[in-house]
C-alpha cells in the first residue's frame, strides 16, 4: 500500500513542479515514478493528481497524502541520520531553530563552551522554516527553538531561559534620550526599525502601541543588527531591542535605551524541545548551559 517512495515522490513533485524534476531529484526514472504512483491510485481507488498538461495539481486525496509525507518523511530521515551517528560512534547534531533575532549573539556565547564540552555533538543553527518553529520542532526540522514567544503543545517542552526588558533604542541627540519612560503617542511621529516580522509578532506594536491605538510615521523593516543600530544612531529612526543586546552593544553604537512605557516591557526567552527528547544528555546540558550563562549575563537592570 503507502510506501515511503510514494511519499518521498509527492514531496519532490510539490517542490520541483514535475515528475521529470521529480525523477531527477530521486535518481529514478520518470516512467518507474509514473508506474508507481498510478499502481498506489489503482490501490487506493482514488487519484493522487489530476494532470493539466504537464503539470500536476493534487488532489484532495493527494493534499492529504502530501500533509502526511511532510510529516513522516523527515522524521524517518532525522531517525535514519541519527542511527547512523551511533553506527559511527558520533553523539549526533543539535540543530537549532531561532525565532529571536537578537538571541543570535546570545546563542553565540552559550556555543563557544557546549562545543568545547561535548565535542561528539555538531551544532547547525536555522533561521527559516517551512512550517514555522513549532512546525519545524513537530517535523524534526530543528531539535531545540529559541524563542520569546511558547506555543504549548502536547509533546512540547518550554523552558524558561532568562528574563529581559524590551527598550526603545534612540540615538544619544534624540530628544528621547534623556527620558525615563517613552509613551505610545511619542512614537506617532516616529521612524519605528524593526526585524522583519510581522507587527502582530512585535512586542513594541503588540503590548505598547497597539493597545493604545498608535502607529509609527513609518515601519523600516532591517534584518541585522549592526545596521539597524547603526541606523538609530544616525538619526534615521528609532528601535525596540531586549536592554542588554543595547547594552553590549554601546560602546560600538551611540544609541540610548528608553523603557517603554512606565512599568516596562518584561519578556521572556524559551528553549523549547520535544518530550521525547528531554533525557539526551546533551539536550539537557545546553539547556543548563543556558541557563547558568543567563544567569550571569542577562540580569534585569533595577530602576532604568
Amino acid at each position: 500500500m503507502i510506501e515511503r517512495i510514494h511519499l518521498e515522490i509527492l514531496r519532490a513533485v510539490e517542490e520541483h513542479g514535475s515528475l521529470t524534476a521529480a525523477s531527477k531529484k530521486l535518481h529514478l526514472t520518470q516512467s518507474a515514478l509514473s508506474h508507481s504512483m498510478r499502481k498506489l491510485e489503482e490501490q487506493l481507488g482514488v487519484e493522487v493528481w489530476l494532470r493539466e498538461g504537464r503539470t500536476l495539481r493534487p488532489t484532495q486525496a493527494g493534499e492529504y497524502l502530501l500533509g502526511l509525507a511532510n510529516r513522516l518523511v523527515p522524521q524517518l530521515e532525522h531517525a535514519e541520520k541519527r542511527l547512523q551517528q551511533f553506527a559511527e560512534g558520533e553523539r549526533g547534531t543539535l540543530r537549532i531553530g531561532m525565532e529571536c533575532h537578537p538571541c543570535y549573539q546570545w546563542l553565540l556565547k552559550v556555543a563557544s563552551p557546549f562545543l568545547a564540552a561535548w565535542p561528539g555533538v555538531d551544532m547547525d543553527v536555522i533561521q527559516k522554516f517551512k512550517f514555522g518553529g513549532i512546525g519545524a520542532l513537530f517535523g524534526y526540522e530543528i531539535d531545540m527553538l529559541v524563542t520569546p514567544d511558547p506555543l504549548y503543545k502536547t509533546g512540547l517542552i518550554f523552558e524558561p531561559v532568562f528574563d529581559y526588558e524590551q527598550v526603545l533604542v534612540v540615538g544619544d541627540d534624540h530628544p528621547l534620550c534623556r527620558a525615563r519612560f517613552v509613551k505610545p503617542d511619542q512614537l506617532s511621529g516616529e521612524v519605528l526599525i524593526t526585524y522583519p516580522v510581522p507587527a502582530d509578532r512585535l512586542d513594541v506594536f503588540t503590548r505598547f502601541l497597539t493597545p493604545a491605538g498608535i502607529s509609527p510615521r513609518q515601519h523600516k523593516l532591517i534584518e541585522t543588527t549592526d545596521i539597524m543600530l547603526q541606523m538609530v544612531a544616525s538619526g534615521r529612526g528609532v528601535a525596540a531591542l531586549p536592554r542588554w543586546l543595547v547594552e553590549e552593544c554601546r560602546s560600538r553604537f551611540a544609541v540610548h535605551p528608553v523603557r517603554l512605557g512606565k512599568g516596562g516591557v518584561q519578556k521572556q526567552i524559551f528553549l523549547g524541545i520535544r518530550e521525547a527528547d528531554a533525557d539526551i544528555d546533551y539536550i539537557r546540558a545546553f539547556l543548563e548551559m543556558a541557563r547558568s550563562h543567563a544567569k550571569d549575563a542577562f540580569k534585569r537592570p533595577v530602576g532604568k
